[in-house]
């Protein structure tokens, strides 16, 4: 079997509520090729979806919309399954503001 990561996306609608809402979930599947695990990948989004009642008496359904990406992974101690760099500006520091 080969490790691949996939990245599924869902649709979260909330009865009463005009947000869009996504999550985008990052998982990892076993598959003998790449179809198969993009095989696997489907079945384990659409075991996930759900519908049920929130705490506030609103329904809430998680809908699968898609599998975004599909990639092999070598799996070892350490490797490296995510990186994120964010840039961020650091507080009281704005260039354009006159005083």
């Amino acid at each position: 079997m080969n490790a691949y990561t996939t990245q599924i996306i869902y649709r979260i609608k909330c009865s009463g509520t005009q947000t869009e809402q996504y999550e985008e979930q990052l998982r990892l599947v076993f598959g003998t090729d790449e179809r198969h695990a993009l095989e696997q990948a489907r079945t384990i989004a659409l075991d996930e979806e759900s519908t049920f009642v929130d705490r506030h008496g609103r329904t809430v359904t998680w809908e699968m919309v898609a599998i975004k990406d599909l990639q092999p992974v070598d799996l070892q101690n350490g490797t490296l399954l995510m990186s994120t760099v964010k840039e961020v500006e650091p507080v009281g520091v704005h260039a354009d503001i006159e005083a």
